[in-house]
C-alpha cells in the first residue's frame, strides 16, 4: 500500500501526466514499478512490471483499496514467494496439500472485458503441453499448450466477484500433480512476442 501524499513526481512524469491526464503521483509510482513503459495512448500507460508482466499502470490500483483518493496498492514484491508462504501455512495448520494461485485482473489486447490472470503460483503447474498428443483424427499437436493456471484464475473471478469482499476461491476436482514452478512461465519472452517494440519506447527503468 503506497500513500500518494508521500510520492514527488520527477519531471519525466510530470510530463506525461499532462499528456494522459493522470495524476502525476500515480505515473512516477507507474515508472517506479515499470522495467519499461510499452505505450501510451488516450489516457492508458501500458508497462511491463518488474516481474515481467505486461498490464496497465504497473499494476497500480486506486479500486477496493480505501476511502482515501490517496491510497493506492501495488502488486505483491514477490507474487511467486507469497503464493509459497500461504501455501506452507495452509499446509502447517490444516495439514494439507494445496496450489496456491495469485491473481489479478488484466485486461487483453484484442477482446473487449478484463479476466483474472495467474500473476503468482506454488505447486500448480502453470501450462499443461499438449504437444506430440494426437488430435481427434490422429494428426500430431505441434503448439497446443493451455495456460491452466489462468483458466483457474478465471473461474475463481466468477464467484470472488471484484466488490464481494471474498479474498479467495476454493477450486476442487482439477486433478494435477505438485510442482515447484512459478508463474514466470506464463510470461511470453519478450523475443517471441510479434506486438512489442511496435510503437517508440518511452522510458526504460532498470533500477
Amino acid at each position: 500500500m503506497v500513500d500518494l501524499t508521500n510520492i514527488i513526481p520527477s519531471f519525466e512524469a510530470r510530463k506525461i501526466a499532462e499528456v494522459q491526464k493522470k495524476d502525476p503521483r500515480m505515473v512516477e509510482l507507474i515508472i517506479s514499478e515499470s522495467r519499461e513503459l510499452i505505450r501510451l495512448e488516450k489516457g492508458v500507460i501500458i508497462s511491463e512490471t518488474k516481474h515481467g508482466l505486461v498490464c496497465a499502470n504497473a499494476g497500480v490500483d486506486t479500486s477496493n483499496v480505501d476511502e482515501d483518493e490517496n491510497k493506492v496498492k501495488l502488486l505483491p514484491i514477490d507474487p511467486d514467494g507469497t503464493a509459497s508462504i500461504i501455501r506452507e501455512e495452509i499446509r502447517r495448520k490444516e495439514k494439507k496439500e494445496v496450489g496456491i494461485v495469485i491473481t489479478d485482473t488484466f485486461g487483453r489486447p484484442f477482446r473487449e472485458g478484463q479476466i483474472n490472470i495467474a500473476i503468482g503460483i506454488s505447486g500448480v503447474e502453470p501450462i499443461i503441453s499438449y504437444i506430440g498428443e494426437k488430435d481427434m483424427y490422429g494428426k500430431s499437436l505441434r503448439i497446443t499448450e493451455i495456460a491452466v493456471a489462468d483458466e483457474i484464475a478465471s473461474a475463481a473471478e466468477l464467484v470472488m466477484k471484484k466488490s464481494l469482499r471474498i479474498p479467495a476461491a476454493i477450486v476442487r476436482g482439477w486433478q494435477f500433480e505438485f510442482k515447484n514452478v512459478t508463474a514466470s512461465e506464463l510470461i511470453r519472452p519478450k523475443q517471441n512476442d510479434f506486438f512489442r517494440g511496435t510503437g517508440s519506447k518511452i522510458i526504460t527503468n532498470s533500477s
